[in-house]
Formats: C-alpha cells, structure tokens, sequence
C-alpha cells in the first residue's frame, strides 16, 4: 500500500518518512557529532538495514514509529546471527539504533528508545597480530628506490611503527604537523582529537630524506605548507588509506616475512614492543590516542602469550 509515493510502512504519525529521520539522523552525525568519518558511515549503512528488515518484514503498521518495540529489534540481530554475522558487526548495529532512537526522543519523535532494552552481544576477545622486532627489522632492511615513491614508502613504514599512528591518521598529516627538529608530530585520531606523539630518529631521517624529493611528485603544485598532505602519489594528491595497505603488503611480500600484515599491525607491534620493554601502560594509551585503558590492556595478552611461548620453548621443566 502507497502513499504518496512512499510506502506504507515508511510513513510515521506526521507524514514524515522514516528515510527522512535517517538523514536528518545523518547531518546530526556530521555537524554535532565528533565521530570518525568511518563510523558516521556505517551507522546510517547500518540503520538503512534495519529499515530494509523493517521493509522485509511488513514492520511498522500504520506507519508509527512508536509502533517499533524491543521485540522488533530483537528479530533483527537474530536475522543478522542467521547470517552468520559476527558479534562485533552485531555490536554495531545495536550502538548506531541506540543512537538514532535517542536522537527521535530527543527531538519528540517517540516517547522512549526501543533499543534501550536490548543488551549488545559480547564481544569475541582476540589477541592482535605482530610482528616480532627481528621481523619489523627484516622489513625496514628491505631495498627502496631512491626515487621520490621508494623514499616515502620508506617514510611510512619508518613513521607508523615509530609512532603507532593509525593508518587514516597518517594519511590526515600535513606538513605542517610534523617538526622534524624536535622529532614530534601533532596528529588527528578519532572524534577530531588532537595528541602529541614522539617520532624517533630513524623516522626523522627517512621523512627528511622523503621531502626533499617530494617536489617532484608535486611537479610545483601551489599549496598551503601549513594544510598540505605531507604523503602524496605520483599525482601529487593525498595518499589514500587503500594505497598504504598495498604499500605495506608489497614490502612485506619483499621482506620474506610469512604473515598476513596491515598497516594496523605494525600499530600492534609497536604498542607490544613498547610493552615488553617495560613501558607503563597507561603512557601506550597515550601514545595510541585510546580513550580507554581496556582498549589498550590487550597488549598485556599479547606480552603474556609470548612470555607464556618462550617459557615452554626455553625451560626444560615447561613440559
């Protein structure tokens, strides 16, 4: 059934389509909202499902809003288990309907959140994958050109596993975040907060050796040195998050080291390097711009499995 071109189960009290909640939902995100770029995204992926589901199901009768209840939310993460969806994407979803059901009762959509009553999944626990030292050493003695392209792969390899950025906060740097005399960086991390990360001299040195040639990939482009992407491709624009990963996974392959590695693991190896070195923890948190302390805590997995691995391969009574 239709209704000025809408369908019946879109329309709420006042005419007003459930669609149009979620955009309005969206620019709320965008303008008031310090999340990431990444998460704004998949929430509205996320509740434009739901309202698929909803579609699906021939949810909402009479087109009410307050007409969706617990039970109704309910229904849709078991959809989504049926589906072999995992715990965290499920995780997700229940976060971006808890929002968005918070937003409608605050601007006196409905009367009270649906999704108040439902509990998110735990999560599954898992360790993150690192490198050893000796393999992040065989990655960085790994030949690069000395053209313009092989001193800034250099660069970034040199710069995430110095200072543990994440990967979309490496691409954000500019040049003027960078200074290279006192060997620190001001770097963007998630919800537009800024932190001060140290930056060690062997990074120093391949970013110093990476701007000089730099130019040659801006071909004399006018720029604000200040706003200017200090990692650029051969078009001289800013390197995406994409273009990294491959730039990782192509000298990873060169290095002989036989694992699966990201950007993001190189962040792993040197959260757990700093930790097995004796470093407090609560200064990794720091350094990893990670809001909270449990966040960071499972390095301490990761350093205990390893302490756990070379005790059952060093002492003879281990077995």
């Amino acid at each position: 059934m239709c209704f000025r071109g809408y369908s019946f189960y879109e329309m709420t009290k006042d005419g007003t389509t459930l669609e149009k909640f979620i955009r309005e939902f969206g620019a709320y995100l965008e303008n008031e909202r310090n999340l990431s770029p990444h998460t704004k995204r998949n929430y509205l992926v996320d509740l434009n499902q739901f309202r698929g589901f909803l579609e699906d199901q021939d949810i909402l009768p009479g087109g009410r809003l307050d007409q969706i209840d617990h039970m109704v939310i309910r229904s849709f993460l078991s959809s989504l288990y049926r589906k072999k969806a995992k715990r965290s994407t499920v995780s997700r979803k229940v976060a971006a309907l808890r929002s968005f059901f918070n937003f409608l009762v605050r601007r006196g959509r409905i009367k009270q959140s649906p999704a108040e009553m439902v509990q998110s999944p735990r999560t599954d626990k898992y360790l993150p994958v690192s490198l050893s030292v000796d393999e992040v050493f065989s990655l960085l003695k790994v030949t690069f050109g000395d053209d313009p392209a092989g001193r800034r792969d250099r660069a970034i390899l040199e710069l995430i596993y110095s200072s543990g950025v994440r990967v979309g906060e490496l691409t954000g740097l500019n040049l003027g975040d960078i200074d290279l005399d006192q060997g620190v960086m001001k770097v963007r991390g998630k919800g537009k907060k800024e932190r001060i990360v140290p930056v060690g001299r062997p990074a120093i040195s391949a970013l110093s050796a990476y701007l000089v040639k730099r130019k040659e990939l801006i071909r004399a482009r006018a720029e604000n040195y200040l706003e200017a992407p200090i990692f650029v491709n051969r078009r001289g624009t800013r390197l995406t998050e994409r273009s990294v990963a491959r730039i990782v996974e192509k000298y990873i392959r060169m290095s002989g080291v036989n694992k699966r590695v990201g950007p993001h693991t190189l962040r792993h190896s040197f959260a757990t390097h700093l930790l097995d070195a004796g470093a407090d923890l609560r200064v990794i948190q720091e350094l990893l711009g990670h809001e909270s302390l449990s966040t960071t805590q499972k390095y301490t997995a990761v350093s205990v499995s390893r302490l756990m691995e070379v005790y059952d391969k060093s002492h003879p009574r281990a077995k």
